[in-house]
């Protein structure tokens, strides 16, 4: 199995168990003295500079907004495996190892916090939008998750919405085999405009119970804008986050122009899409059935932040998996096989070929481990905590690192090796015994986890399993691909895919 290059790889500049006061100052780390036994300070956390306005200089100066993450990996290599940061108007502490985050997830309360993204909180009070559960907390927050959860999360949900992504899958398969076979036996592209749109079809045909057409030879100009709109969305949320909105708004800030622009076109394509009907008038609206529990608003708020959450996060892990596949074909050729004998089993039962084949769930796990959606979770433990022998007060937001969590030698044995394996059940049983949970996290974790979590594992497996069924997946070049951080982390060149027709494969 092929390795990602060593330069990829976290180790950590502190040992684990010592406690180091520590800052770094023009490029240069400042060290203080190792003592182990009592509690310290939050004060003594190591840092990356007290003035987080120096810091947001630096951090446009140095284009660190798009390689946030190897910031990371670079910080927690001089720094340990903690240190806090203040960029702009935003504070963390940020944390790698598993254990640290089990603790901090224990002090989460019965009213998980994450960072609000108060540039789309902004957008909706300017608009008068309900927000829905991704922008609420508390007790409001609570009420509207358990009634969304029944919807998408239980398994009542994912057995309706199976067939639908399954259906949504193989009509993508079919889609690509004609273009193959128009070229002879196989074609080289850039699948991520495609990706964009099977992530949109799948997301519509879950949620309105309607297919828009995008797999058609002439796809709606609306459906290439709403993909548009989510991407400036995206790149424009991450800069917003450290400068005040309202601030912003009040200059017209063309940053801030282009960002509320952009979710303005987001509510319009969600509330009415090009073909669909808009909620409330489909008679076979998939999310209409909350009892009564929530108001029309509040559900269309939800439509709203389903959609524009599962194009980009879907679509994008996606273009990883065909690469690392393509780049690892002993790991290609093994989920291959499992997949075959659990679909003859399955009798074409998308629920029974996916329990089958738990090498598609692991394959999803591994580009997740390597390539994190969004690369932090936050949370504000309702308590005092003690994290590294660091005192950290109720109220602070903690981020876990994701990304040089998933690349880091003191979590992961050979972190660099694409291996689905890894994540078997008999391995993973392993590593709970040693303590080591929390090391996948990439959908969050417990009651404040991604609404969409399921939607999204069952879609991205479904995908695999048709293509790998379909098509031999291979790459002209196996240099690592260079990554960039809008507000997820995606390639800053899609990589292009060869797919090749198998022989026998179903139409």
């Amino acid at each position: 199995m092929r390795r990602i290059r060593a330069s990829g790889s976290v180790a950590l500049g502190v040992k684990r168990g010592f406690c180091v006061a520590a800052a770094v100052e023009d490029g240069k780390v400042k060290v203080g003295d190792v003592r182990k036994g009592r509690v310290r300070s939050f004060q003594e956390i190591p840092h990356t500079g007290r003035s987080g306005w120096v810091n947001l200089l630096r951090f446009w100066r140095e284009d660190r907004f798009r390689q946030l993450h190897k910031h990371m990996e670079r910080t927690f290599s001089a720094l340990g495996p903690i240190y806090r940061e203040n960029v702009g108007t935003l504070s963390s502490v940020n944390i790698l190892l598993p254990a640290d985050v089990a603790e901090l997830f224990q002090s989460e309360g019965l009213h998980p916090r994450r960072m609000t993204l108060q540039p789309w909180a902004t957008h909706r009070e300017i608009r008068q939008h309900s927000k829905g559960v991704f922008l609420k907390n508390g007790e409001e927050w609570r009420s509207d998750r358990l009634q969304l959860n029944k919807e998408v999360m239980m398994s009542g949900a994912v057995q309706r919405f199976l067939p639908l992504l399954d259906e949504v899958a193989r009509d993508f398969c079919r889609m690509l085999q004609v273009r193959v076979e128009k070229e002879g036996r196989s074609l080289t592209m850039d699948p991520s405009p495609d990706l964009f749109r099977f992530a949109l079809e799948a997301s519509c045909h879950v949620i309105y119970g309607e297919r828009i057409g995008l797999f058609s030879s002439s796809p709606s100009l609306e459906s290439q804008k709403f993909i548009w709109a989510v991407e400036r969305m995206l790149t424009t949320t991450p800069p917003l986050l450290y400068l005040p909105p309202r601030l912003l708004l009040c200059l017209s800030a063309p940053l801030w122009t282009q960002h509320a622009t952009a979710w303005d076109h987001i509510f319009s394509h969600g509330q009415d899409p090009e073909g669909v009907p808009a909620p409330g008038v489909l008679p076979g609206w998939r999310l209409c059935g909350w009892g009564g529990q929530l108001s029309l608003d509040l559900i269309k708020a939800n439509i709203t932040e389903l959609m524009a959450g599962g194009v980009d996060t879907t679509a994008v892990p996606l273009q990883f998996a065909l690469f690392e596949l393509g780049r690892n074909p002993e790991v290609q050729e093994k989920v291959r096989q499992q997949v075959r004998t659990s679909w003859a089993q399955a009798g074409g039962d998308p629920q029974k070929a996916l329990q089958g084949a738990p090498l598609l769930k692991g394959t999803i796990k591994e580009v997740l481990r390597l390539y994190p959606v969004g690369i932090t979770v936050q949370r504000y433990p309702v308590k005092d905590i003690v994290l590294q022998n660091y005192h950290i007060p109720a109220g602070t937001m903690v981020q876990a690192c994701l990304y040089p969590m998933g690349r880091s030698s003191e979590v992961f044995e050979d972190p660099l090796r694409f291996d689905p394996t890894r994540w078997s059940s008999g391995r993973e049983e392993g590593r709970r015994a040693e303590g080591s949970g929390f090391r996948s996290l990439a959908f969050g974790f417990g009651a404040r986890q991604c609404v969409g979590r399921r939607i999204a594992e069952n879609e991205m497996q479904l995908f695999l399993m048709h293509m790998l069924l379909s098509f031999h997946l291979s790459i002209s070049s196996s240099e690592d691909l260079k990554t960039t951080v809008t507000l997820i982390l995606q390639p800053e060149t899609p990589p292009r895919i060869t797919f090749s027709r198998l022989s026998g494969a179903p139409i």
